[in-house]
């Protein structure tokens, strides 16, 4: 079920940008790679964020990236280009993102038959703790002959909960720390956890954790290297 999921959504979520400092590199050619592990921090796979084209018009930008991912054993997964867009005073990001679109790939392309609703992702351009944020969610649909697959993921109860310090491989960083619950669904199984995140100015996403029900650890994703 995890498998259908990109753990490294929530790097999505770190693209805040605040007055005209991002809280994601606007320099292209700039490289950010991140390391999950499972519960018994067993690597599990490897996510390389590259940024292609950074398009600034007045106060709004556009960051163009390439995701790349991988499996424990350096096998490409899946490869796509995104683009996160600030419109005024807020930051917008594609839902659809959120989910592993490797599960539809034919021949390495999606199908133009996906069918996808939902709302984008919305977050403010100056967050601060005990912000409440807005809910957003999505579901993907393709039916190929007789299979009829679907997939889906909401974000609610959306928080930013404090300022801390906070150390990766990667480096040492002040961070905002964010919070969420998490609806997942695929193909009729349902999913539902909480995940915490950290995003630093000029980084992104600096650490994720992700729990179950109980409270229990599931998984966590952090910043092992930055490129310039």
């Amino acid at each position: 079920m995890k498998k259908l999921f990109l753990i490294a959504v929530v790097v999505l979520i770190g693209m805040v940008l605040k007055a005209q400092e991002t809280f994601f590199p606007t320099k292209e050619g700039t490289v950010l790679i991140y390391k999950s592990f499972d519960k018994k921090g067993k690597e599990t796979s490897t996510v390389q964020y590259t940024v292609k084209h950074v398009n600034i018009s007045g106060n709004d930008m556009d960051i163009t990236y390439l995701c790349e991912s991988k499996d424990a054993k350096e096998n490409p997964v899946f490869k796509e280009e995104v683009t996160i867009h600030q419109k005024g005073d807020k930051l917008y990001v594609d839902m659809s993102n959120f989910l592993n679109k490797a599960a539809f790939q034919q021949n390495g392309e999606m199908p133009a038959e996906i069918q996808v609703t939902g709302n984008n992702m919305e977050i403010p351009l100056n967050p601060k703790p005990g912000d409440v944020l807005p809910d957003a969610n999505v579901e993907m649909g393709l039916k190929m002959g007789f299979m009829n697959m679907k997939m889906g993921a909401s974000l609610t109860n959306r928080k930013v909960e404090d300022v801390e310090d906070i150390s990766v491989k990667g480096g040492t960083f002040k961070a905002y720390k964010f919070s969420s619950d998490v609806n997942s669904s695929a193909m009729g199984m349902k999913l539902k956890s909480k995940s915490i995140d950290w995003y630093a100015k000029g980084v992104g996403t600096v650490k994720t954790e992700s729990y179950d029900k109980n409270g229990n650890l599931q998984s966590r994703m952090e910043l092992i290297e930055i490129r310039n």
